[in-house]
């Protein structure tokens, strides 16, 4: 039987974990002499290639001496929780990698905590050592104090060690030791990592963790095998939470993972992380298990969503022309596809039966979501998030609570203070952190911070860092101020024309450049007063034979604000959506018609 050892590992966003993963895979001889290799091995999806941020757990495997070291690589922002939530029951230990200058970050006490809670064993790596501006000593003892502060056990608070540069390659048990290779740590994990506590000799049974489709194979499951062993075509059956059978049939497929990649294998062993293909209906934290189980095994419970936003069907002039799935029901079946495999979202029907409310943890994962839609060629308006509120036992509304780490720039410390005040935000801590930089540590309502990147990054000259974590549920704060101009609302269909355009950007931001498409309702720019203005930016030179003096300068345009589809999510107002096609991101009033949206706010006011 091989030897096995099952290990996470986690990490703030950008901290080096997958640049890690991807020297270890080469050093281990898990590729041929002459196989080409990329960075960023494990991060193959298109988005995570794009942002730089690992979004989907993924297992891999190498062999050392007669072990087998099973890797779970996990996401390194706080949206993406739920996924390492779920992972980490697979592994019997950690690999913290905490970077050398920052320390120990939000992100970082999250998935520490629930590593912590379960019992594993961690391994403490301080990576990029070898950067300039390298603290080690002060992160040591930041780390020291995050594991005291979460409750670890004395078993766990005697972590061992090691100094590391990902990037180069290289691992030590001490600073003066040799930096050769990243030996040291397999090494580390072998002794420290216990083997998996299981029974071989009971039933089969795995609890199922990841879900993928393949186009061959149909949706595969990945998951620990908790107790016995298991061939092909062996019969097993599918349990749900609750002990009711899901379905039953024969084990069609098995895999194992090497490196990158899933290799067919005929028998698996308990504790090894495995693959099944050939199921039909079984879904993540459902139990896979021999014909004789009747209890399924305990799935750790996700902590639920605090953010929701709206889909609905585009319903805007340009509708169906640059997407070919523009139905609520194709929505609808994609959503529902997407909680299948993604726990940590939820899906709630809308009375109207064109509109969806998706719950999520925070902007980054829901826009990850309805990115990944436009890409598979959908049409949908987004509204502007929501925070989920909640009532206390004697009625008193709470609202989420999130804690805030800014990392700035000591001459801009001042204005995020006087921004995150304005914002119902109380500072818990202000520190200096070196090189002419401050920490800024906060506790802040979840709607506070809906739309206050953008503002952040502006204020601190894009030098800013801020990361942020959900804390708890607190008491409702009331009104917080949004965003403080009015915007530009075009009038009439047609294409932007630079004339047009010139005589605006005096007094506005723009969103748009000449020969873009607008129609009523789409917004065009940003005014620098705090009133919606509608504008007509088709409005063309008149051409006469009259000639004066300056009238035929050439026009300079300004060039446009671009923002993301995260920005335009948050930068919207309760009556207004981001339009999601395939091409394009436009930004809209609700209520497209003109005189429909005045007599809309006549109501509101007298309402009122």
């Amino acid at each position: 039987m091989t030897d096995i050892r099952n290990i996470a590992i986690i990490a703030h966003v950008d901290h080096g974990k997958t640049t890690l993963i991807d020297n270890i895979l080469k050093q281990s001889d898990t590729f041929r002499t002459n196989e080409a290799t990329d960075e960023r091995m494990m991060d193959s999806n298109d988005l995570e290639r794009e942002r730089g941020i690992t979004i989907l757990a993924k297992c891999t495997s190498i062999q050392w001496e007669n072990t087998r070291i099973n890797i779970i690589d996990t996401p390194g922002h706080a949206d993406f929780g739920g996924e390492v939530e779920r992972v980490l029951q697979m592994a019997d230990g950690v690999l913290l990698l905490v970077d050398a200058s920052e320390g120990a970050m939000p992100q970082t006490k999250f998935v520490l905590s629930k590593a912590l809670k379960i019992g594993l064993k961690p391994i403490v790596v301080i990576n990029k050592v070898d950067r300039p501006d390298s603290r080690i000593d002060e992160v040591v003892n930041e780390v020291f104090d995050l594991f005291c502060a979460l409750d670890a056990n004395d078993e766990q608070l005697n972590f061992p060690i090691l100094y590391a540069s990902g990037r180069a390659g290289w691992c030590a048990t001490s600073l003066e030791a040799p930096r050769e290779n990243l030996h040291p740590l397999l090494e580390l994990v072998m002794e420290h990592v216990p083997a998996p506590n299981v029974d071989k000799e009971a039933p089969f049974a795995m609890l199922a963790t990841l879900l993928s489709y393949d186009p061959y194979l149909g949706r595969i499951l990945t998951g620990r095998v908790c107790s016995g062993r298991a061939s092909v075509n062996q019969a097993f059956k599918t349990l749900d939470l609750d002990g009711n059978l899901v379905e039953q049939g024969r084990l069609s497929k098995l895999f194992a993972f090497s490196g990158l990649k899933r290799i067919p294998v005929e028998t698996v062993q308990a504790g090894d992380i495995i693959a099944i293909a050939g199921v039909t209906n079984s879904l993540v934290s459902h139990t896979i298990c021999d014909m004789a189980i009747n209890t399924p095994i305990q799935s750790t419970p996700i902590d639920p969503p605090t953010m929701a936003i709206t889909l609905s069907v585009n319903d805007s002039p340009f509708a169906g022309q640059e997407g070919k799935k523009v139905t609520s029901r194709m929505i609808r079946d994609r959503l529902y596809h997407e909680a299948e495999s993604n726990i940590a979202i939820t899906i709630k029907d809308l009375p109207s039966g064109e509109a969806f409310e998706v719950g999520g943890r925070g902007e980054l994962q829901l826009g990850v979501l309805i990115e990944t839609m436009r890409r598979e060629g959908f049409e949908l308006s987004v509204s502007r998030p929501r925070v989920l509120i909640k009532r206390d036992e004697e009625g008193n509304l709470l609202e989420p609570y999130e804690e805030v780490v800014v990392d700035v720039d000591d001459e801009f410390s001042g204005a995020v203070v006087e921004k995150m005040s304005r914002r119902k935000a109380e500072m818990q801590d202000m520190r200096p952190s070196g090189g002419g930089k401050t920490r800024l540590l906060f506790i802040a309502p979840s709607r506070g911070l809906i739309g206050y990147q953008s503002e952040f990054l502006t204020d601190t000259r894009g030098t800013g860092i801020m990361n942020r974590l959900f804390h708890s549920y607190g008491p409702y704060k009331g009104e917080i101020e949004g965003r403080r101009n009015g915007v530009l609302i075009g009038i009439g269909i047609g294409e932007a024309v630079a004339f047009a355009l010139n005589s605006l950007q005096e007094r506005a931001s723009m969103f748009v450049v000449p020969k873009d498409k607008v129609y009523d309702g789409m917004i065009v720019g940003e005014n620098s007063r705090d009133n919606d203005l509608e504008v007509n930016v088709l409005r063309e030179k008149q051409l006469t034979n009259m000639r004066a003096s300056g009238k035929d300068d050439a026009i300079r345009l300004v060039p446009p604000r671009l923002m993301t589809l995260e920005d335009m999510i948050a930068y919207i107002q309760d009556d207004e959506l981001v339009e999601v096609t395939p091409i394009s991101l436009r930004l809209r009033k609700r209520v497209l018609d003109s005189n429909d949206r005045k007599r809309a706010s006549r109501t509101k006011v007298d309402v009122a």
